[in-house]
């Protein structure tokens, strides 16, 4: 089974939601709150044609919609628009941000990541796409971004802002 256009993944862990912390306890149990989805997806397919880095069994970070459950109008609990059936889902390619490479993280087209430093819209460069590299943008630049572009994730136990390309304003030099 394979898809025209679409990745066809299924939740890491067979979980659609991460409401639970190292401890045991429920951190959320409402399926509302976008923080505690899954945002990684492990690849069951690629699509039909699909000549990139990609393969069968690497990990995505996903949006937290893909893998969401909502109620609908007359309160019937739904999955979204991602669902496929089972535990399967279809992801666009503007649906990811990141997948796994070579024993680290890679970012395709238009997104990149960056810890923050604490100080206003300033971070380091944590993980880079190939338009920033051809700008001599590097991993561990410090950079600072636009007003209102973090979207936070949590990646490998950090805490990193996803955007895009064009939100990073600054490269400050060493």
């Amino acid at each position: 089974m394979q898809s025209p256009y679409c990745f066809i993944v299924k939740p890491e862990g067979g979980l659609r939601y991460n409401n639970e912390n190292e401890f045991g306890l429920i951190l959320s149990n409402t399926h509302e709150d976008h923080t505690i989805t899954n945002r990684k997806a492990l690849v069951v397919e690629t699509p039909i044609g699909y000549k990139g880095d990609i393969k069968k069994g690497d990990t995505l970070i996903v949006h937290h919609n893909v893998f969401r459950t909502y109620n609908d109008m007359k309160g019937r609990h739904r999955s979204g628009r991602s669902y496929l059936k089972d535990d399967l889902f279809l992801v666009d390619p503007d649906q990811f941000f990141m997948y796994s490479f070579k024993g680290g993280w890679k970012c395709p087209g238009k997104y990149c990541f960056v810890k923050p430093t604490g100080e206003h819209l300033t971070g380091e460069m944590k993980y880079i796409n190939k338009e920033l590299e051809s700008l001599g943008v590097q991993a561990g630049d410090l950079v600072s971004f636009t007003p209102d572009s973090e979207y936070e994730f949590e990646i490998d136990g950090e805490k990193l802002y996803r955007m895009f390309t064009k939100n990073i304003a600054i490269r400050w030099e060493k």
